[in-house]
């Protein structure tokens, strides 16, 4: 989506040029999932897909809004009245980022956005989540808030988690706002500690693939928070602040403590195995051994799919079609219940795997899944 393309757009809209242009991408989570919001560790890198948007300052509290892939036209809302969860439409999303910041003090007076997004919405690869980056680095900027990029990632986290009302962990935002291209962003989601780990696919003849299901996910149901409220009553049971705090070598002694209760053991397994691989997986990365960690990716779906119940027959049918059809790893990625999977394959393989899972959708009567290529991107920026 070109700079230009957008502001001309915003000109159209508003009748004057903005005062610049930022984007920020939406994101794959390579090893990591639901890890976050247990205070874990997770591995996202950021795609090439991005939320553009067009901004100008406002000083009268008014916030106008406008989308190129949404029909209608400009959504005007006054800042005084932003209030959480009172907002069911994609303006939630912006708007909770400008609550999000009056509510921290930071001055915000109101604004003109025109955006545009070529994220999947509902793939699970953070379309909100680049849409609440891409407003919070663009009011930063022309408020001269001075934002620390994983501070303006907390407080996108808080306008999905309180404004929109979705249970969401921090990494997507922070992926949005701190990934570096051809780099892996290990993160500690517990003290936001940051180590970019170099992923780049293409000098070792791999390439990473995301094949989008087309069953769409939305965060804010019932499924997602049910795991988070599991995962807090089995950290709760175990005596600990959070199931990071669950050594990988004291798991069958936690597992043990919960007794009878087949729901926790499972929560609690998932998460303290996925930590796990994701440390595994950083230090194959860092070994050089990109290849070896396409077990380790297979090992996480297969406890997502087992353990933490939140796959499909689309997911599972990427996964076990790849795999058959010589990747060299494969899982879903994202919060779940439909969206993405990944999969891991030498170059020569692409087309095979690719033309083998099409085929299998078509077999089993699914919708044709999106396949497409995921290059480690740079985040979120101003383009103009």
């Amino acid at each position: 989506m070109g700079a230009q393309q957008v502001r001309d757009a915003f000109e159209e809209l508003y009748g004057t040029a903005p005062e610049g242009v930022w984007s920020a991408p939406g994101r794959v989570n390579l090893i990591g999932e639901h890890t976050d919001y247990n205070d874990g560790f997770v591995m996202p890198f950021a795609l090439p897909h991005t939320a553009v948007a067009a901004v100008s300052r406002r000083e009268d509290g008014v916030l106008r809004l406008h989308s190129a892939d949404v029909e209608g036209g400009v959504v005007q809302l006054r800042l005084e009245d932003l209030a959480p969860q009172s907002d069911r439409n994609w303006t939630a999303y912006p708007a909770g980022v400008v609550w999000a910041l009056r509510e921290a003090g930071h001055p915000v007076t109101g604004a003109d956005v025109h955006l545009a997004s070529t994220v999947p919405s509902g793939a699970g690869l953070s379309s909100s989540a680049a849409l609440e980056v891409v407003i919070a680095l663009a009011l930063g900027d022309l408020f001269a808030l001075d934002l620390p990029r994983w501070q303006l990632a907390r407080l996108c986290q808080r306008a999905e988690n309180v404004y929109v009302g979705a249970p969401t962990g921090i990494m997507d935002q922070t992926a949005s706002a701190c990934c570096e291209q051809g780099h892996a962003l290990f993160l500690d989601t517990r003290d936001l500690s940051q180590r970019q780990i170099p992923f780049d696919l293409a000098a070792e003849g791999l390439r990473l693939l995301v094949v989008d299901t087309r069953v769409k996910h939305a965060h804010s149901d019932g499924e997602y928070g049910k795991r988070r409220a599991g995962c807090e009553r089995g950290a709760a049971r175990l005596g600990v602040d959070a199931l990071r705090d669950i050594p990988y070598d004291g798991l069958d002694a936690a597992l043990a403590q919960l007794g009878d209760d087949e729901e926790a053991v499972r929560l609690v397994r998932h998460i303290v195995t996925e930590d796990q691989r994701v440390e595994k997986t950083v230090a194959l990365l860092q070994a050089g051994e990109t290849r070896a960690i396409g077990p380790v990716l297979v090992a996480g779906h297969a406890s997502l799919r087992d353990d933490f119940r939140i796959s499909c027959p689309e997911l599972d049918l990427v996964v076990d079609t790849a795999l058959a059809s010589g990747a060299l790893g494969a899982r879903m990625t994202g919060g779940g219940f439909g969206g993405s999977a990944i999969v891991l394959a030498e170059v020569s393989d692409v087309d095979t795997i690719t033309k083998a899972v099409e085929e299998a959708f078509t077999a089993a009567g699914f919708k044709a899944p999106r396949v497409f290529e995921a290059v480690p991107s740079a985040g979120a920026r101003r383009l103009s």
